[in-house]
């Protein structure tokens, strides 16, 4: 397992004496007291330009007056517009450390450049925290062996791994401090997801890190090409690493086994549904159950597991049943109260209303509809649509979880009132009996919101 880096009392001879002697006086930062504390942050000297000083050619970003304090709060992600000039030469280049600093020109903190992006610099350690931790300052390679230590030191006191679950994410982008990068593991395999350029120059770095969690025997790195093509990146110039895993692996999560395609769908298991999987399996009992978008069939397998009379699980996706049907055999279900059907799920739904089919409980958990905020609208009205038409084949007095990963319409706060249009479509009357988002290893930074991005409720529906 991954050890954070410790740094006791005496400091690394690469920092500057005036700073070694300043932490020095400060002593254990859990035995500085408030007023102790507030001094040394008002001080008009900067940790980091201390820093940055013996570092020649390291450019510093300044920001517009009056764009500083949304960052100077944490959120990582500095647009181009609220950069007002760049001081030094040569200019930086995408992957560049940069210093960030306010209009007065003293750092707030310091990131990686971007010269092509909308997100033209991706903060990755304020003032404050270098003061604290000067190890890290301004080396992303010591920064990524800490935050990805962190991150197993979380997951380890979540409970994760464990004998029942060994599916589960380690790294959730900017819930991490790592914007831009997303790791899964599946059993032995880690499955590294790039959507940042700086990801991109760090791979190797971030490969040997991730390598030495305890239990990673091979790694899968997949880049989101699309996103990267916006961050100056050519497609032509993603070359994956070379893995030795398999296309598939076993899992098991919540004492439910499954195969996972490492060629699938986002990393190739959706592990942010596993505490919504595991509620349907604890109210499926003697029920029956309709999948819809069921992708591999991990609602489905759950309510199978939970007890229920039958199951159907609707895909339009081929490859997706295969391994749903494959899930079945892993857990030693009965086929006759499972089964998988392919099918678009909008006529499966109009088919089942026109033959008055109904069932006590209804899962919809369709894909990503707005994935950007431009579509929200026409995003909304199939949302509508998909919800009206599920709730006519809930029985009443039923159950209909209904999900959206959209981030934009999560965000937006117009699910609740897009569901409540879609019951007047289909004249029903629900009410909300739980709320829930993604499972516990997904975190999200309270200073990046926009990290929110999977709604779940439980209706019942009249």
């Amino acid at each position: 397992m991954l050890r954070l880096r410790a740094w006791g009392g005496t400091a690394p001879a690469s920092v500057p004496a005036l700073v070694r002697a300043r932490l020095a006086r400060r002593g254990s930062s859990a035995a500085c007291s408030t007023a102790s504390v507030a001094a040394t942050a008002s001080s008009s000297s900067s940790a980091l330009e201390e820093l940055a000083a013996e570092r020649k050619g390291l450019a510093k970003v300044v920001l517009k007056k009056g764009k500083t304090q949304i960052f100077q709060d944490g959120s990582p992600m500095v647009y181009s517009g609220a950069v007002d000039r760049i001081v030094g030469r040569p200019p930086p280049k995408s992957g560049d450390v940069v210093l960030v600093a306010d209009g007065t020109e003293k750092p707030i903190g310091w990131g990686v450049y971007n010269s092509v992006s909308m997100f033209c610099i991706r903060l990755m350690q304020l003032e404050e925290e270098a003061r604290r931790d000067p190890t890290c300052a301004l080396n992303m390679e010591r920064l990524l062996e800490s935050r990805i230590s962190s991150a197993v030191d979380l997951r380890r006191s979540l409970g994760l791994p464990s004998a029942n679950t060994n599916a589960y994410r380690l790294i959730n982008s900017e819930g991490d401090r790592l914007s831009g990068l997303i790791v899964d593991i599946f059993a032995d395999v880690a499955v590294v997801a790039s959507s940042a350029a700086w990801v991109e120059k760090y791979k190797q770095e971030i490969q040997v890190f991730v390598s030495k969690v305890n239990g990673v025997k091979h790694i899968k790195w997949r880049s989101s090409a699309d996103i990267l093509k916006e961050e100056g990146l050519e497609i032509t110039e993603l070359k994956e690493p070379a893995s030795s895993s398999s296309s598939t692996v076993k899992v098991t999560e919540n004492g439910i086994f499954y195969l996972i395609s490492l060629e699938g769908q986002k990393t190739g298991f959706y592990a942010d549904q596993r505490e919504n999987r595991q509620f349907i399996s604890s109210v499926s009992k003697d029920q029956s159950v309709l999948d819809i978008c069921c992708y591999s069939g991990g609602f489905a397998l759950n309510a199978a597991k939970g007890g229920a009379d039958n199951v159907i699980g609707i895909d339009s996706s081929k490859s997706a049943l295969d391994l749903a049907n494959e899930n079945i055999a892993l857990n030693k279900l009965n086929p006759e109260r499972i089964s998988f059907l392919k099918g678009d799920a909008t006529a499966f739904m109009k088919g089942a209303i026109s033959r008055n089919e109904q069932w006590d409980l209804v899962i919809l958990d369709p894909p990503k509809l707005a994935p950007r905020k431009k579509v929200l609208q026409s995003a909304s009205g199939m949302y509508r649509s998909l919800n009206a038409l599920a709730m006519q084949v809930v029985k009443p007095g039923g159950l209909l979880m209904t999900c959206s990963c959209s981030g934009a319409m999560t965000q937006s706060g117009m699910f609740l009132k897009t569901i409540q249009g879609a019951a007047s479509m289909a004249r029903r009357k629900v009410t909300v009996l739980r709320q829930a988002g993604a499972a516990c290893d997904h975190p999200i930074d309270l200073a990046y919101p926009e990290g929110q991005y999977l709604s779940n409720y439980l209706l019942r529906v009249a």
